[in-house]
């Protein structure tokens, strides 16, 4: 059965076993995830399911009690065994954040994936779509066009690079290593699994803004991007995603992603998301099952200091 998120599957358990994170399965009773293993300071660690578990409720024989319990007595096992001192679970579905609840789960702020989203039905037409964007993204894509800004699918992960770059640096945000992206561009994904497109747009012909896109089940995530403010004026990114779309509606692909929005923390992204005239889809959130309660409450006062932290400087 074809899992609901890429992130549960067994494509990308094996791609997180290459960046040296140990994945483990369970799969029993119409429950399922794949649990990964993130180290913290002191030699600590957490047990991360994202967007899981997964529940097949018509194969849950006599109610959704006992194979809930099986499965939360793997996790407390798991955790003993890890010296884990948290599980941290991101659910896409309402009904079975409620049952983690009921299980013993705590609701998080702390969010890994993001739990707000916006997605493109892409299958319309190009004057559909165009029509049900804001007046202003539809204005910068004709004003990218007037520059003469070109995208393409490439492999040059150093050029995304600089330009991701360019972009923590000027936007104050964290990014994952170089090795990582490289990882992701280059892995081995087999032939029914993820596929992963590295986009470049170009402006007179210096590289302007790039986006890694991943497909899977019909849908295009838009997992990250980056661009060059030196060229600003041209609206690279919005040819960019333009060009996106088109391509992967070429290609089959029914929904592009944009993949996280947050009004509160990103307020400029979240805008230029919201205005491609996509639906708003909100999904449970985060939710944790503390294992040592000393450690866990711990780490909760470092996660929001450094948050704090982030904010004043």
């Amino acid at each position: 059965m074809a899992k609901q998120s890429f992130l549960q599957t067994n494509e990308w358990a094996n791609f997180q076993r290459s960046l040296g994170r140990e994945v483990f399965e369970y799969e029993k009773n119409g429950v399922s995830a794949k649990i990964i293993r993130h180290s913290l300071p002191f030699g600590k660690n957490y047990l991360y399911i994202p967007h899981g578990p997964e529940m097949d409720f018509n194969t849950m024989v006599g109610g959704f009690k006992s194979p809930t319990r099986g499965f939360v007595d793997y996790l407390l096992g798991l955790s003993r065994q890890e010296k884990s001192i948290f599980v941290k679970a991101e659910p896409l579905t309402g009904n079975v954040a409620q049952i983690l609840v009921e299980a013993g789960f705590k609701r998080a702020r702390k969010e890994i994936q993001p739990s707000k989203t916006v997605i493109v039905d892409i299958q319309e037409s190009d004057i559909n779509l165009l029509a049900a964007m804001h007046y202003k993204t539809r204005y910068n894509i004709k004003v990218a066009e007037n520059h003469g800004v070109i995208v393409d699918e490439s492999r040059d992960t150093a050029t995304f690079w600089r330009l991701l770059q360019k972009t923590t640096t000027r936007d104050e945000f964290s990014s994952h290593p170089k090795s990582y992206y490289e990882k992701l561009l280059n892995f081995d994904w087999g032939d029914d699994g993820p596929k992963v497109k590295l986009f470049l747009a170009k402006y007179e012909n210096k590289p302007a803004a790039a986006a890694i896109v991943l497909i899977y089940g019909g849908v295009g995530y838009y997992l990250h991007g980056a661009s060059d403010y030196e060229h600003r004026s041209a609206m690279a990114p919005f040819m960019l995603h333009w060009r996106i779309i088109q391509l992967l509606r070429k290609a089959g692909v029914e929904n592009y992603d944009l993949w996280g929005i947050n009004a509160r923390k990103w307020p400029g992204v979240t805008r230029f998301k919201l205005n491609w005239g996509g639906r708003t889809i909100d999904r449970p959130g985060s939710f944790d099952l503390p294992i040592s309660k000393t450690w866990y409450f711990a780490y909760k006062i470092g996660s929001r200091a450094y948050r704090q932290a982030r904010k004043i400087f």
